[in-house]
């Protein structure tokens, strides 16, 4: 199930690897949505790590959900299972050659704040992540080119004599001054 609102996007899944990368997406096309184009990689980042870590932690089952929420200008994305142990980040050297374990120290990293917390309605528990929530940068102004056409001088008059005799006898109504009838 998955339920949208203005600021708030909740989806309910089972944590395994394949579903993973439709999350992610998910959460890219939310943040897009809410024009939070900056976050996306550290969001997509994070909740691959929580996720993955429900995959390989939590007990009895892999059912859990995802939750992000827009609030004061602050991005928190939670994953929610039902085991009710916390995790605890595994201090590791830097030359270590460990291949997992660093998942909490990843989140960590790349947020403001993190931490977990049992759920108040039951068994389990939320870990969850937070990043200052700016948004994307507007299109700089370009300045828009004006091009400006020199103005016409107005067609030079060409004045007409009439001679009234001349239109009464039908011959042409108008001749240039000092033409000759003839």
């Amino acid at each position: 199930m998955i339920s949208h609102s203005r600021r708030h996007c909740v989806v309910e899944l089972q944590a395994l690897p394949s579903r993973i990368g439709q999350i992610r997406r998910i959460v890219s096309a939310q943040l897009r949505h809410w024009e939070l184009d900056p976050l996306i990689d550290r969001a997509a980042l994070g909740v691959t790590e929580l996720l993955s870590n429900v995959h390989r932690h939590a007990q009895p089952d892999k059912t859990c959900t995802v939750e992000i929420e827009l609030r004061l200008g602050r991005l928190t994305v939670s994953v929610i299972d039902s085991d009710p142990r916390l995790p605890a980040v595994h201090e590791t050297r830097a030359e270590a050659l460990e291949t997992c374990g660093r998942g909490l120290a990843l989140v960590e990293a790349l947020s403001e704040a993190w931490g977990a917390r049992e759920r108040p309605d039951g068994p389990g528990k939320a870990v969850w992540f937070s990043l200052t929530a700016a948004p994307a940068p507007a299109e700089p102004v370009r300045p828009v080119p004006i091009r400006a056409t020199p103005v016409r001088e107005p067609a030079r008059a060409v004045l007409l004599a009439v001679d009234p005799a001349a239109v009464a006898t039908g011959l042409p109504a108008a001749s240039p001054v000092g033409a000759r009838p003839g």
